[in-house]
């Protein structure tokens, strides 16, 4: 039997802690790992991912899913779309695309003799962006306003988006022909770069098992939904209400500035990356439970939002260094606040 002080010096498991929070997450918290369950009648693996993308939504950004073909990246947003009851829109990125594609275009009317605006597939809840480095710059440039101000400006009319409006872009790494490189300004607008890798043995016979026994029904059939819209709205105000101590914020600003100060760095981060961190670890706190933001909350928001916003050296690039490498070396060589 332990004496009182036994029981005193015993280790203390920080996951048994108790803490009554200010703000019920419980709700939260349930449509989270009922959404994931969802995902995982389908993708096999890619636990990060899937954390990722709904962090990415509870934090009102949007995401660019980075990986060879074949891992998942397209099937990985439509099913998250089929979990949540919204609007779906897909938009194929090819040389040839225009931005009145996208954004719509103004059509006369013979009837009335006017002209008309005929919303194009941007005018959606949720936007999968299938290969966005297919389409040149001036494609691109058209989603600079609607990415950042969820709102697009045609013929001197502002037309707003409806909430919840999420863009998941997806694009492969390897290919180089018929591809165009995205411009920083437009890699800033992403919340997160999610990096996709290839699945390990026990994952590749688990996704060939499950492919033999669909028979005749679908991937996207296994899904149903689970909340609608409305729901993730009022989740990211909660998200919002999420408490972080000023030495935490003290503590993203150094990471950030760091980037610019890093010879290894070319281009640092913007401040609209310490806003993403801020944003990113809030979620990140509340998908666990917490209404406050903890270190380690940072740190795992650092890096999907930091390695698509800095740029390595080319000596440090021809060396071999990458920037996730790099932003590793500075979260390191930050002190965590105590």
């Amino acid at each position: 039997m332990e004496t009182p002080n036994e029981e005193l010096n015993a280790p203390i498991n920080s996951e048994n802690l108790e803490f009554e929070n200010r703000i019920d997450l419980a709700e939260l918290q349930e449509s989270v790992f009922s959404i994931k369950k969802q995902l995982q009648k389908v993708i096999v693996g890619q636990k990060d991912m899937m954390d990722l993308l709904l962090v990415a939504l509870l934090a009102d950004g949007h995401v660019l899913i980075e990986g060879v073909p074949g891992v998942a990246k397209t099937i990985t947003a439509k099913l998250l779309s089929k979990t949540i009851d919204v609007g779906f829109s897909r938009i194929q990125f090819t040389p040839d695309l225009m931005p009145s594609d996208i954004l719509g275009t103004s059509v006369f009317n013979v009837k009335t003799s006017e002209f008309e605006f005929k919303k194009g597939p941007i005018f959606s809840n949720m936007i999968l962006i299938d290969e966005i480095n297919r389409a040149p710059a001036k494609t691109q440039a058209a989603l600079f306003e609607v990415m950042e101000e969820k709102q697009i400006t045609m013929d001197g009319t502002t037309y707003k988006m409806e909430e919840p409006f999420v863009v998941l872009a997806t694009q492969n790494p390897i290919e180089q022909e018929g591809t165009y490189r995205l411009p920083e300004a437009q890699l800033d607008r992403f919340l997160f770069k999610v990096i996709i890798e290839y699945p390990n043995a026990d994952e590749e016979l688990e996704i060939i098992m499950r492919e033999q026994a669909l028979e005749n029904t679908t991937k996207v059939s296994k899904i149903v939904s689970i909340i609608k819209g409305a729901k993730i709205v009022e989740y990211r105000a909660l998200v919002n209400q999420i408490k972080i101590e000023e030495n935490l914020l003290k503590y993203i600003a150094n990471i950030v500035v760091n980037t610019r100060s890093n010879s290894f760095l070319y281009l640092g981060a913007s401040p609209r990356a310490s806003i993403a961190i801020l944003n990113a670890s809030k979620a990140f706190a509340a998908i666990e439970g917490r209404d406050f933001v903890t270190p380690e909350d940072i740190k795992r928001a650092t890096i999907p939002v930091l390695q698509h916003r800095v740029i390595v050296t080319p000596e440090r690039e021809m060396e071999g260094l990458t920037s996730t490498q790099i932003i590793e070396q500075i979260i390191e060589a930050v002190e965590i606040p105590r």
